[in-house]
């Protein structure tokens, strides 16, 4: 078939390169513009952008798709450019853009979208965060027909994943992407033969997955162990939990929950082991964390780094 593509980060890089290897005509990509990366903040081209260039496929990167919005040129562009590559269907994953209605309604097929979870759980912007923080247990990847709702289309295809205790989100990502691209060539393949089926949504359970502000990384001691925990794991790689040690901000990358209280934030134990600090229920033991500019190491040798300081008897 003839598939536009909408999408940013690797997660839908790997859908892209699905998509192109199974010979899929593909006239145009829509990505994100180029971004400030790393230390020497240089525009960085994304995933998407990267693969498409490399493979020959024609890139289209508008800073907005609102014909009324305030990157109306781009939407124009955009659009012109999309009527003109005449797709029968978009496949769209993690774009970071809305659709609006006449973009929705270009493709003969509309718009088909990959979603990280089990909808109507987690519609929004960070689903595969969300799942490990709120502790869920099977998530999975949704081919949807896209509307004008946020992630409230018809269901095409389903396909579910365990969550494992140790997930973290870089972990589960690396699950689903080549499982949102396995179901995506189902459904194009469905679509072609004009059996696939679309399922209303179910109108209860539906939860919202907001996406992650580097202000909810800064970590309250006061809430329970096992609920931070969960936190550490969800925001890593991005933005990572951080605390007050002495006068610097060092991240947290991994604790275990442990059967110990005391007053939030109070360091129950620190030596050659773990640091275990006490959480408003249970204590947490910190295993891996990370000085600013330095790599993650355990707890022994982020102590040992800092031997002038100390170890406080309270963090916050």
């Amino acid at each position: 078939m003839r598939i536009a593509f909408a999408g940013t980060p690797e997660f839908a890089r790997v859908a892209l390169e699905a998509l192109h290897g199974a010979g899929h005509d593909v006239p145009l990509v829509l990505t994100q513009p180029d971004r400030p990366a790393g230390r020497g903040l240089k525009l960085q081209a994304s995933p998407v952008k990267q693969f498409a260039l490399e493979h020959g496929l024609a890139v289209a990167q508008p800073r907005g798709l609102r014909l009324d919005g305030r990157w109306s040129d781009d939407a124009a562009s955009a659009r012109a450019t999309l009527e003109a590559a005449a797709p029968e269907a978009m496949v769209v994953a993690a774009y970071g853009l809305i659709l609006p209605a006449w973009l929705l309604s270009l493709p003969r097929h509309g718009c088909l979208n990959l979603h990280g979870s089990l909808l109507p759980r987690w519609r929004g912007a960070a689903p595969i965060q969300r799942a490990i923080e709120a502790g869920d247990r099977q998530t999975g990847i949704v081919l949807m027909q896209m509307d004008t709702g946020l992630d409230t289309g018809a269901m095409l295809l389903t396909a579910t994943e365990p969550v494992l205790p140790d997930d973290t989100s870089a972990s589960l990502h690396d699950r689903l992407a080549p499982l949102a691209a396995k179901l995506m060539l189902q459904g194009l393949d469905a679509l072609a033969a004009g059996t696939l089926k679309a399922i209303p949504q179910p109108g209860e359970g539906v939860t919202y997955a907001a996406k992650i502000e580097k202000s909810e990384a800064r970590i309250d001691w006061t809430r329970p162990a096992a609920e931070i925990e969960r936190r550490l794991r969800a925001f890593d790689p991005f933005p990572g939990c951080s605390f007050a040690f002495q006068d610097e901000l060092a991240k947290l990358w991994r604790a275990q929950v442990v059967p110990m209280n005391g007053v939030p934030g109070e360091v129950l134990a620190a030596g050659d082991g773990p640091l275990v600090v006490a959480c408003g229920e249970q204590a947490l033991a910190l295993t891996r964390l990370q000085w600013p500019g330095g790599r993650r190491v355990d707890a022994a040798e982020f102590l040992a780094a800092r031997p002038g300081l100390g170890v406080p008897s309270h963090l916050s």
